[in-house]
């Protein structure tokens, strides 16, 4: 380019031909990347579109395999179908046989059991008559044995009653005899497979005859006793109690009751009274236990009877004592070895009132403080037995019963009056009470502060047992103490003698056992004995002194059983009794 020329211009317009040229190749390249990517979405389009077909044409092919497979299970099938249909047919044809030969074989059948039944109903028809016979005889049997079972049952009832009622009359002591069954101890060293066998000391000699008598059989001679009641050695506690169950409706009909176990050492007089319970693990709080004694049993009964009353009209205190060498101990007080005195009062009755009682409202309860009681109670193993009692226990339950309804019909005031003592002649009654109050007791109302109640003595008692003391083989403090019951016994003994022969003075303080149960024994108690009485010949001549002694007691005659009365009328009676002593003195003085 020649020298002098401006160029400024031809740069410039070079300059824009090349942006104009970079802008159209900028947008061909931009139109090119759009159709690129316009290709690539179309490519993957037709890739889609391929694999679909591809899906399809597999798809097809399988079911294409299925199919074939389908045809050919078909085939099999089929031809299974046949050789099925084949052998179908082949059975049936066999049953077809079968059925058109069975009738001829059910009428072969039928005339041997046709055949059969003719024979078996001519033996029946020629002993058809023998049967009927037979038949009315048996019933006739039936009816006749019927009969005389009733018959037996009631007048066995009614000897009973007549006895009862006889008894009751008369006023004698009820005794039981209660034999209990053979023991391994019985036969000290001897082998046992000979126990029981004659001429070994286990031999059976004292017999359960029937359920009044028992028999002692020996070398010499055989003597019986008869009992009110007496129990084999196979009768369960059940049995004795249901001959005590009714005397407890009597207690609450206000009649003093005592129950006492007597027998030598072993021969089940705890077990007679407390059974089951007294073992220190049984809970009594549990179900009745078949085993319990008189006593769990009694104040079961007791408190049942209570409940059919009306709320309130009753309660009940439990004491539990023991005499112990000739001593009484309060085996509930926390100084169980304080000595107590028996008392009397004015009104005559008996009592110890340093002795606790505690009220108490369920079985649970009065069971707890015998079982307490029983923990405390002196005990020495022995030759004899190995927990032998060396005390006399004996529990009292003492009901108060309120009886605002004592007179309560105006038209028995008369002999309600005459029951008390008082009768028409009973003058010095204004001295006690007004004319209202009688008034009041005439419409069957009694004063407020004068409201009479009841009070009941339940003593159930478990005797120390009577020992040998060389068969014992105890010394020493157990020696003392054996002399010391063998001495109570023998006061019992001494005093049932003296009631029986009518004699004018009674050695009831001769021990302090006989005075404590001087109103039961001697008293208007119920008095329940019952005899424990081991069978076995070492103990023939303990078991004679207990039964000997149940004799005796039945020959003590206390007139009839009195009712106690309120406590309300019981001070009347007294104070009229005291007011006709003065007047008889009076008279006699006049």
């Amino acid at each position: 380019m020649p020298l002098g020329l401006d160029t400024s211009r031809f740069y410039a317009d070079k300059s824009r031909q090349l942006e104009i040229q970079l802008l159209r190749k900028d947008e061909r390249i931009a139109s090119l990347e759009t159709e690129n990517a316009m290709l690539y979405l179309k490519l993957a389009n037709l890739r889609g579109e391929v694999s679909s077909a591809k899906e399809e044409a597999s798809a097809s092919n399988a079911v294409l395999e299925t199919g074939d497979r389908f045809k050919m299970n078909v085939k099999q099938r089929a031809g299974q179908l046949c050789l099925e249909a084949q052998n179908l047919k082949s059975e049936l044809s066999k049953i077809r046989a079968l059925a058109l030969d069975m009738p001829h074989q059910i009428g072969q059948f039928l005339q041997r059991a046709k055949t059969v039944v003719q024979h078996h109903s001519a033996e029946f028809q020629s002993h058809s008559s023998n049967i009927t016979a037979l038949a009315d005889q048996v019933c006739q049997l039936q009816n006749t044995l019927s009969d005389i079972t009733d018959q037996h049952a009631r007048e066995k009832r009614r000897r009973q009653e007549l006895h009862n009622l006889l008894m009751e009359l008369r006023g004698n002591i009820r005794v039981h005899g209660r034999l209990r069954p053979l023991m391994e101890f019985d036969g000290e060293n001897e082998d046992v497979s000979t126990l029981g066998r004659p001429g070994t000391k286990s031999e059976v000699v004292v017999h359960y005859v029937d359920d009044e008598n028992v028999c002692v059989r020996t070398s010499k001679h055989n003597k019986v006793f008869e009992y009110e009641r007496v129990y084999s050695p196979s009768e369960k506690q059940e049995s004795v109690f249901d001959e005590v169950q009714p005397m407890l409706t009597s207690l609450l009909d206000g009649y003093n009751i005592c129950i006492m176990a007597y027998g030598q050492t072993g021969s089940g007089k705890t077990h007679t009274m407390l059974g089951s319970h007294r073992n220190d693990d049984y809970n009594p709080s549990q179900d009745p236990h078949p085993d319990e004694g008189v006593i769990p049993r009694a104040t079961r009964e007791l408190f049942r009877l209570i409940e059919e009353k009306a709320p309130g009209t009753h309660s009940i205190e439990v004491s539990v004592v023991e005499v112990y060498n000739n001593d009484i101990r309060d085996l509930l007080s926390s100084d169980p070895n304080a000595k107590h005195d028996v008392i009397t009062g004015g009104d005559g009755q008996l009592s110890i009132p340093t002795v606790i009682s505690k009220p108490v409202d369920t079985v649970y309860a009065v069971m707890c403080l015998v079982q307490r009681g029983l923990r405390t109670r002196r005990e020495t193993a022995t030759l004899v037995h190995e927990h032998s009692s060396r005390s006399h226990l004996i529990v009292t339950l003492t009901v108060t019963s309120k009886a605002p309804s004592f007179f309560a019909k105006s038209a028995s005031v008369d002999s309600n009056l005459s029951e008390v003592g008082l009768g028409k002649k009973g003058r010095s009654l204004s001295q006690t009470w007004t004319n209202d109050q009688l008034q009041g007791i005439g419409q069957g109302q009694v004063p407020a502060n004068q409201q009479p109640v009841i009070r009941t003595k339940l003593q159930l008692v478990d005797l120390a047992g009577s020992e040998c003391v060389g068969m014992s083989g105890v010394k020493g403090v157990a020696l003392r103490e054996a002399s010391f019951i063998n001495k109570s016994l023998s006061a019992l003994a001494d005093v049932l003698g003296a009631l029986a022969e009518h004699r004018t003075h009674v050695p009831y303080r001769n021990s302090r056992l006989t005075h404590f149960l001087q109103d039961s024994i001697g008293g208007d108690a119920k008095l329940l004995v019952l005899l424990c009485v081991s069978p076995a010949q070492r103990y023939i001549t303990e078991s004679l002194q207990c039964l000997g002694f149940g004799q005796r007691a039945r020959q003590v005659q206390r007139g009839p059983t009195k009712r106690r009365l309120p406590s309300s009328v019981e001070k009347v009676t007294a104070a009229d009794g005291q007011s006709s002593s003065r007047m008889r003195s009076g008279s006699s003085s006049r």
